[in-house]
């Protein structure tokens, strides 16, 4: 057996993109389209582990997608763990759990999965504005 992918659906692809892509820094490795299906897929996945990709599935056909706290989360590395949440920040992403320890924060997609950022290597001292930073809503 293998791992191949986790698929997340979306229900705004272009604005899941720029999160996804441009905030996060994930690669798009493929893209298909079904015109039968009514559906798009779009993997992405971290350059340093192209063979775990994220499937972002958008149905062509709105729907309301509920319970994203209930399918867990995703977890990515990061080389800086202060500076991707203050990247984040600064485009908008709420940071739902602060990395007040220096090792790990939570952040939500446009869809409400929830995302944890891990610091690659173990914690970095903890430092401010993230040290005495409150929990936003729910992650």
């Amino acid at each position: 057996m293998r791992y191949l992918h986790t698929m997340v659906r979306v229900t705004d692809l272009e604005q899941s993109l720029h999160f996804y892509r441009d905030l996060l820094g994930l690669k798009e490795v493929r893209r298909s389209e079904s015109e039968k299906g009514r559906y798009t897929l779009v993997f992405l996945a971290a350059p340093e582990t192209p063979e775990a990709p994220i499937e972002l599935t958008y149905n062509w056909d709105p729907e309301t997608y509920t319970g994203g706290r209930n399918f867990g989360h995703l977890a990515y590395e990061v080389d800086d763990i202060y500076a991707f949440c203050q990247h984040l920040q600064d485009n908008g992403v709420t940071i739902n759990r602060p990395p007040r320890d220096g090792r790990m924060a939570f952040v939500r997609s446009p869809d409400g999965i929830s995302i944890e950022l891990l610091q690659k290597g173990g914690a970095k001292e903890p430092a401010e504005p993230w040290k005495s930073a409150e929990n936003v809503g729910t992650w």
